[in-house]
């Protein structure tokens, strides 16, 4: 099979194309035929030699497709081959044949195409876990997301305005960007080459500041949101974009009762994993199904081109996900 190799760590160009064996599943996975794949800010990690896998894993990129099933392991009962599956994997998700355990596959929710299926699992996965079980979040909670044209950004921004959020504000680079924000559901988006999200952030609570902040940039941006932080507020760091925090002083922590927590998805249990996985179907799959909700793809490439995938989400001028397509799909590129 074609698959997407890590030559050496480095840039977008150390991506190339190479053959590897299709992988056999295990007693409890199914061997999936992928012919979609989400490209996602912990393969950049990976890439970049900073985010290794963990033991066992793939060591090809990729961790969420979507395709069919074409074999299971033995003790793998809820799926068939000719099913046609999203699934979350711990690694290998960039080539033309993944494995995924079998809790961790499941059926498309009705209304989706593949490339808006293999933006699914990694990023509302990691959305629920950080926004709705670490975060909190809940129905009245005004939320500021950083990064709010990041697959994960536009993701929350969904799914804050369908669970009621009292204020939504995001931060963006582009009048393009704060124009999908807008359009998806923030009341406000901020962009961050020339206004103070924190004074924006403020004003439009009347002083009283932020509940959830949901952060994937760190840095400077650490401070700032424990200025932009209401009493009692959450913020919840899901990446570290800009590097460790700077000139950081936790007396607003103490003086506000903040919470800062993080978490990363990938080294979680397959059970943890699977949690997840059924709250989302609880919860978030029907609006799916409804065509409430849907994941925002901006731009798809073929599975070759991964290189030219992470170069537009190194850029940050993307707008939701990115999503490899391969021969499976009779996948030809595509952009909004």
């Amino acid at each position: 099979m074609t698959a997407i190799d890590i030559r050496e760590p480095g840039g977008p160009d150390v991506l190339i194309p190479v053959q590897r064996p299709v992988p056999v599943p295990r007693n409890d996975e199914v061997l999936i035929q992928v012919h979609a794949a989400g490209v996602n800010g912990p393969d950049v990690f990976q890439r970049k030699g900073l985010y290794d896998p963990p033991p066992g894993a793939s060591d090809i990129p990729g961790l969420e497709v979507a395709g069919v099933v074409v074999a299971t392991g033995q003790a793998v009962a809820n799926l068939r081959p000719g099913d046609t599956v999203a699934a979350l994997v711990t690694g290998g998700g960039y080539a033309e044949y993944a494995v995924a355990h079998e809790k961790l596959a499941f059926r498309l929710p009705e209304g989706l195409n593949m490339a808006e299926a293999a933006a699914l699992p990694e990023t509302f996965m990691t959305v629920w876990l950080n926004m709705f079980e670490r975060g909190q979040f809940k129905s009245g909670d005004s939320i500021l997301i950083h990064g709010g044209a990041s697959g994960i950004g536009t993701t929350a921004t969904m799914l804050a305005r369908h669970f009621g959020a009292s204020k939504i504000v995001t931060t963006v680079g582009s009048s393009e960007q704060r124009a999908v924000s807008l359009e998806l559901g923030a009341d406000i988006a901020v962009n961050f080459n020339d206004e103070d999200f924190v004074e924006i952030a403020k004003a439009a609570t009347d002083g009283r500041g932020i509940d959830v902040v949901l952060d994937i940039i760190a840095g400077d941006y650490v401070a700032r949101n424990y200025d932009v932080a209401a009493m009692n507020g959450r913020i919840v760091q899901i990446s570290v974009i800009k590097g460790p925090a700077k000139d950081l002083d936790f007396w607003p922590m103490l003086r506000k009762r903040l919470t800062h927590i993080g978490s990363t998805l990938r080294s979680r249990t397959n059970d943890e994993k699977a949690s997840i996985l059924a709250d989302l179907e609880t919860h978030v799959w029907p609006p799916i199904r409804q065509g409430i909700l849907k994941p925002y793809v901006y731009r798809t490439f073929a599975l070759e081109d991964a290189k030219g995938a992470h170069e537009l989400l190194d850029s940050g001028k993307h707008i939701g996900k990115i999503v490899l397509v391969t021969p499976a799909s009779n996948g030809r590129p595509s952009s909004r």
